[in-house]
């Protein structure tokens, strides 16, 4: 089968699924990213879990045409993060970490609940993640984060 064959057999399938800008969304740069934001406070690393990918690819997969930013209920942690143009894993993963003065670790809350994706990128005991991302039918990039284990437990410290 010829590459546009198999183009066309993906469009007749229903699959209209483009990935975004790959130079910035490989697991290298997902990893790396969070890495950098849990080494700023001495937090250990995580690493890739393709099953993690999986699930976050197959999860955004149904939100192409509405392109909410709902999350899965699923059985991990999640981030989710949407942007126009260029916006990628790094973009992704700053606009987390950006939360961090909404987070006051005395009181270990959150000013107007807006902390909760940065405390999630820095749970002590999140050790794996799984990152997918697509553009959506409205042109806008949407990323999804799965941490395991998950984290943000009320009334536990990220760290």
């Amino acid at each position: 089968m010829g590459v546009t064959k198999f183009v066309l057999a993906l469009c007749f399938m229903g699959l209209t699924l483009a990935p975004i800008s790959q130079a910035q969304n490989s697991p290298t740069d997902y990893v790396a990213a969070h890495n950098q934001v849990r080494a700023d406070i001495g937090i250990g690393p995580v690493g890739w879990n393709d099953t993690l990918k999986d699930y976050a690819q197959e999860y955004i997969n149904t939100k192409i045409k509405t392109c909410e930013l709902e999350h899965s209920n699923g059985p991990y942690g999640e981030n989710l993060a949407m942007g126009s143009g260029e916006f990628g894993a790094l973009d992704a993963v700053k606009m987390w970490a950006d939360e961090r003065p909404n987070y006051d670790y005395e009181s270990n809350s959150c000013i107007a609940d807006q902390c909760l994706h940065y405390t999630q990128v820095i749970w002590r005991d999140t050790n794996q993640i799984g990152c997918a991302n697509a553009k959506c039918d409205n042109g806008f990039n949407y990323i999804s984060c799965n941490y395991y284990p998950p984290g943000n437990y009320i009334g536990e410290r990220p760290y």
